[in-house]
């Protein structure tokens, strides 16, 4: 049970869904519960075991998952998680689960994903990465390089912690102030924001471009859903903000900040991923 932990990590990280992650996680246990005592004994490594059966069966998930994205109403976006759950019973938070991170992982194919997150975030050997995807250790190899590439070509050198909730807490106040002018200097001029409502509550369709075009969808905002309170919370590990309604989250904001604008701004509303939040 001491594997439970990194387990949930991997398939959050292969699948961006705690909840899926956690049906993964049961699903491996189940099948080693399955195995009579003599088979269980003869296996040298419970661990490698059931990191090998959780990475095929959410190899296999990611496969189907691309078809149900392709059917899913407007962005998909991961699900994020509370910054401030405890990383021993959820997911150890670091650098590897941010919302931009997990971006980048959407869009790389499975296999290309099961070893590079396997591989480069959690350090198993290709032999052992091999033995998930059915391919030679060369090719997994390849395939973590390919993904490597995609992350370098993505990856925006984040500021100090500190500086972001600098940046995302002033975004907080010319938010409720409905200062505009505010907001488009906090936005980088092709800042983009995307929105997750899953068809379930309405949230634009496709991403906005443009600090200001951001700018005026989020004011916007305001006026579309009233008595919205702004909270500052860890997003996936980095300072976000949480939209609360009558005392419910109804909306998770994760931010990309470079330098002292923002790059990125994610926001999901879909309410089967606040779960946690709620």
């Amino acid at each position: 049970m001491s594997e439970r932990p990194q387990l949930i990590g991997i398939g959050y990280r292969l699948l961006g869904s705690l909840s899926d992650a956690e049906d993964v996680v049961q699903e491996a246990y189940g099948r080693w519960y399955a195995l009579s005592a003599p088979q269980r004994a003869a296996i040298r490594s419970p661990g490698a075991w059931l990191t090998t059966v959780t990475g095929r069966i959410c190899l296999d998930l990611l496969g189907s998952a691309r078809v149900r994205r392709e059917r899913y109403v407007g962005e998909w976006l991961p699900e994020p998680v509370p910054g401030d759950v405890d990383p021993a019973d959820r997911v150890t938070l670091d650098e590897s689960v941010t919302m931009a991170f997990l971006v980048v992982l959407e869009a790389m194919t499975p296999a290309e994903r099961v070893a590079f997150v396997l591989h480069d975030v959690f350090g198993y050997p290709f032999a052992e990465v091999a033995g998930v995807l059915g391919r030679s250790p060369a090719a997994c190899r390849q395939l973590a390089t390919s993904a490597r590439r995609r992350v370098r070509a993505a990856r925006t050198p984040e500021p100090p912690r500190a500086r972001s909730a600098e940046v995302v807490r002033a975004f907080k106040v010319a938010w409720e102030a409905r200062d505009i002018e505010g907001l488009v200097r906090l936005l980088d001029p092709q800042a983009t924001a995307t929105a997750d409502g899953g068809g379930v509550v309405n949230a634009m369709r496709h991403p906005i471009t443009g600090g200001e075009r951001v700018a005026r969808y989020t004011i916007g905002i305001t006026g579309r859903i009233p008595a919205l309170t702004l909270r500052e919370r860890l997003v996936n590990g980095r300072p976000g903000l949480v939209a609360e309604r009558d005392g419910v989250v109804v909306s998770v904001l994760a931010f990309e900040v470079d330098g002292d604008r923002i790059k990125r701004i994610w926001a999901v509303r879909n309410p089967e991923k606040l779960r946690p939040w709620n």
